[in-house]
């Protein structure tokens, strides 16, 4: 398996996590739970799902460099 496909299943798994953690905040908010913790909950899946969403979408603009210089060349 390649690392593009690696850092696409991270992506995915870290975008439920994110998901569940802001749905739990939803829920305290609701029910007035004063926890600062459950608020920075969603911070923690936020920070790689940022750095791997940067990457991904990169991804095809890098590719797209390698391939004109070498129809360029022939």
């Amino acid at each position: 398996m390649s690392t593009h496909m690696w850092v696409r299943q991270i992506h995915r798994w870290l975008s439920m996590a994110f998901t569940l953690a802001v749905i739990a905040n939803i829920v305290a908010m609701t029910m007035q739970v004063q926890a600062v913790w459950i608020g920075f909950l969603a911070l923690v899946p936020l920070i790689p799902l940022l750095a791997t969403g940067l990457y991904l979408f990169a991804l095809p603009y890098l590719g797209q460099r390698g391939g004109a210089r070498s129809e360029a060349s022939s």
